[in-house]
């Protein structure tokens, strides 16, 4: 053993060579207990006038000596008694060779891994990281510094012995990708994100994306003192379908052509492109002083206008076509469009702040328009404060950077399809980190999501993942996580996960702490809910709803529809 800086590390094996990449070497143990994929090592070399210690982790192993077979032919007698019979030692029969996967020494200076590429010499001692060594060298931050977001601890150690803790700043910054097959925790995930993001070392401003209604729990958080400190007190707001609404002028010519139904002619499009370029050329347009009414009234000019040219109503048919349809969207008693009336974006985002935008009650088109509009919002105010070209005053002040969540992400980016909210969002994580405007996608469908989109999420939290398309789609897309982890994936069961990226020194293995708050997205116990139909209790509940329901007039026979009696 060696010990350095009062940290002890445990010698485990010795290096045999080279492995099949050059970033690889091999090592041979009996230790097959602590030499476990996703586990870290290093081994000493010397670069120039420095000793280092060149950790890496471990990707494969294999059993190169075993016992025979003949003393594991019987299952009533341990192998251990056949061997001690004949002189050999039971836990130390086996010898392993091991694949590690060089990462480099850690440099202070540089607060990142610098890999000297010097390979160790056959017969070097290889040492197995101690859990204070790695909790200094894995994580960017240590808990509860500013800008940290601690998600759980490595899952190769005991839970909480060397915590896995998130740089916000890069994370932000860079953007984030949360991937996971269904059930597999990921909104769980998030919402451990979202308790860090809210806690007073971040205070954060940050939105939502919620289109199950699985987030509305946060609001736990509000009066909880573990996120107050002093006068700080975090604020969850959450905002549903009847309160969401869109200002229509904030609408693009794409996103109006967007919502108008399947079987909209060419002509009806022509006619309404003609309307809002009219329309936005003008003073009252440029300076979004207009609603659904101007834009109809613009439509109709043109049935008069050609009949005028020509003599004829040939165009009329097209035009009432149009307007029918217009109508149907945006004059409905319930719609989210309004001429006056929008969400400020001083009350989606303020530091201190979870925004939840709940769209489970909009339509996937509406939903896809909502966020469109919102991140184009977001974006152009980012940049006018940023050029100092937005006053304090106006709507489109946002003087600090802001952080959004998509759950469903592959709703508004889908991979083959074009959607208005997928260029917003390419535009955004492109340019953001220069404006202040991250972006988290959540999807448990990678291989659905556009993955130009997917590659610019510099961070990743994958999690359990078993289709083949996707485990395939995020090889292809995801920078920084090494294909060995990667393998792993589908052996990941719940509430674990390979974080990857900017926002850790390196790629690890995270068992995910538990939730302060209560999770919104628990699957439902089926046969359960179905048991309790059954019981004495429901079963009086049914009674007494079926006794206030409207009796039929007297005399009158039930109506029977389909053979069903009511």
């Amino acid at each position: 053993m060696i010990e350095n800086s009062q940290k002890i590390d445990t010698l485990t094996g010795t290096v045999k060579g080279p492995g099949e990449l050059p970033h690889e070497f091999l090592f041979i143990t009996t230790d097959h207990k602590r030499a476990r994929i996703g586990e870290f090592v290093y081994y000493t070399a010397r670069d120039g006038l420095e000793i280092r210690q060149i950790l890496g982790h471990i990707t494969s192993r294999r059993l190169v000596r075993n016992l025979p077979d003949s003393f594991l032919s019987d299952p009533q007698t341990p192998p251990s008694i056949v061997s001690s019979l004949i002189g050999l030692d039971g836990e130390g029969c086996e010898i392993y060779e091991i694949t590690v996967e060089t990462i480099g020494y850690f440099s202070r200076s540089l607060s990142d891994f610098v890999n000297p590429r010097i390979p160790p010499n056959p017969g070097d001692p290889v040492f197995l990281a101690s859990s204070e060594t790695l909790a200094d060298v894995l994580s960017p931050k240590r808990i509860g510094e500013v800008g940290s977001a601690h998600l759980g601890s490595l899952l190769t150690r005991e839970s909480g012995e060397v915590p896995v803790v998130l740089s916000i700043k890069d994370v932000v910054s860079t953007h984030l990708a949360i991937l996971a097959s269904t059930g597999a925790g990921k909104s769980y995930t998030a919402g451990v994100l979202l308790e860090e993001l809210m806690m007073p070392h971040n205070r954060a401003a940050v939105l939502i994306v919620d289109p199950h209604g699985e987030y509305d729990t946060l609001t736990s958080i509000q009066g909880d003192a573990r996120f107050q400190d002093g006068e700080y007190q975090p604020e969850v707001k959450i905002f549903t379908h009847d309160r969401i609404k869109v200002r229509v002028s904030s609408l693009t010519e794409a996103d109006i052509k967007y919502l108008l139904p399947e079987g909209t002619s060419d002509k009806m499009l022509h006619y309404l492109s003609q309307a809002y370029r009219n329309l936005t050329a003008g003073e009252r347009g440029m300076r979004g002083l207009w609603g659904y009414e101007d834009l109809r009234d613009a439509v109709t000019e043109q049935k008069y206008e050609g009949e005028e040219r020509s003599g004829s109503g040939s165009n009329v048919s097209s035009i009432e076509g149009l307007l029918w349809r217009l109508d149907s969207r945006f004059r409905r008693p319930d719609s989210i469009f309004s001429d006056h009336e929008h969400i400020p974006l001083a009350e989606l985002f303020t530091p201190g702040r979870c925004t939840v935008l709940q769209l489970s009650d909009i339509e996937q088109n509406e939903q896809q328009v909502v966020v469109a509009t919102l991140l184009r919002r977001v974006n152009k105010a980012r940049v006018a404060t940023v050029r100092s070209e937005a006053a304090p005053t106006s709507d489109q002040y946002l003087p600090y950077p802001v952080f959004a969540l998509l759950e469903e992400a592959h709703r508004f980016a889908p991979a083959g399809q074009t959607v208005v909210s997928t260029n917003i969002l390419k535009q955004i994580l492109s340019e953001g980190r220069k404006f202040g405007v991250g972006i988290g996608l959540i999807t448990q469908r990678p291989g659905k999501l556009d993955q130009d989109v997917l590659s610019q999420c510099m961070t990743q939290i994958i999690m359990r993942i078993v289709n083949p398309i996707d485990q395939d789609t995020v090889a292809k897309s995801v920078e920084g996580a090494g294909r060995q982890l990667l393998d792993e994936l589908p052996a990941l069961t719940k509430g674990q996960a390979v974080i990857s990226g900017v926002g850790v020194n390196t790629p690890v293995m995270c068992r995910v702490r538990q939730r302060i708050t209560q999770h919104g997205g628990e699957t439902f116990d089926a046969p359960t809910e179905w048991a309790k139909w059954h019981t004495h209790d429901e079963q009086e509940k049914r009674t007494q709803d079926n006794a206030v329901l409207v009796k039929p007039e007297s005399g009158k026979k039930p109506e029977k529809i389909r053979g069903i009696q009511i």
